[in-house]
């Protein structure tokens, strides 16, 4: 007897709507001349778009690199058997994590007012020097200090969970090997918790890419900042909008085709391990069916 296939008419009227409701407003966006499409083909190549974009880039990369390295090591304070790196690695990620990121932008940026002058040396000795604030803690060293002390506090909960996530089974036969404790976690704990670690932090990336958009209020000239000094000028607010919008597609659209790829590259493993398996239950089926 055949079999009928079962007709889905929802979803073709489903797919249908939503074309339509596309297609709608990709006639407004052309058709609506407030839009001003030559002005953002104009300024998309902008000379102060671009350098900010290029801030954005750095300082994308300069505060996930901090967070990143971070994360680790203040991952590795909260599971060791130290109460004390325990205890100053959970308080560490309880008050990063309950404080907004703009928050601590701004403290960051006005720490002067609490401490005018930073002092180099140890408590109730002699300064060994004396440092004015606002030298110190520059509009670049606040939005790296915000951003990345903030990330490191996510990071260190991604590693933490890809660290379990790694069969206690596996420290143990290290150790009988003889191997110690650092070979042990960069060699066999670290390479298996990537493939639970790598996804969350592609998307970290992502997420802090965007999040930089936040030192605008620090007057960072970034790539949403370079835009609103521009449309400040001249008073085009949508066209520069649109244009810091369309950078920030291509960058993310970019990061995640790279998150992909690693993504593939961490995964090797678990796609053999799957493969085997089933390699063995089909000879477990065919020796069965010998008999």
């Amino acid at each position: 007897m055949p079999v009928v296939p079962l007709k889905h008419h929802g979803r073709w009227v489903a797919a249908a709507v939503l074309l339509i409701m596309l297609a709608g407003f990709g006639v407004s966006m052309v058709t609506n001349p407030r839009f001003k499409w030559h002005l953002v083909a104009e300024f998309l190549t902008n000379a102060s778009i671009i350098e900010g974009l290029l801030t954005t880039i750095w300082l994308t990369v300069a505060a996930m690199a901090i967070g990143i390295v971070l994360g680790t090591l203040v991952a590795l304070m909260r599971i060791s058997a130290n109460p004390v790196l325990n205890t100053v690695a959970s308080g560490y990620v309880w008050f990063f994590r309950g404080t907004p990121v703009l928050v601590q932008l701004i403290f960051w940026y006005n720490l002067s007012a609490l401490y005018p002058h930073l002092t180099l040396g140890f408590p109730f000795g002699p300064a060994l020097g004396v440092f004015e604030t606002n030298k110190v803690i520059s509009v670049y060293i606040a939005a790296l200090l915000g951003l990345g002390l903030n990330e490191g506090a996510y990071m260190a909960e991604i590693v933490r969970s890809g660290l379990a996530a790694v069969p206690h089974g596996q420290r143990e036969a290290a150790e009988a090997l003889g191997m110690s404790r650092f070979r042990v976690m960069s060699r066999v704990i670290l390479p298996q918790a990537m493939r639970v670690i790598v996804p969350p932090t592609g998307n970290q990336l992502i997420g802090m890419l965007k999040t930089t958009s936040l030192v605008s209020v620090i007057a960072m000239e970034e790539l949403l900042y370079s835009a609103q000094l521009i449309y400040t000028a001249n008073f085009q607010t949508i066209p520069l909008l649109i244009v810091a919008s369309i950078w920030y597609i291509v960058l993310t659209t970019v990061l995640s085709i790279g998150q992909s790829f690693l993504e593939r590259h961490f995964g090797k493993s678990e796609r053999r391990e799957k493969t085997t398996k089933s390699m063995t239950v089909d000879a477990v089926k065919i020796s069965n069916a010998g008999i």
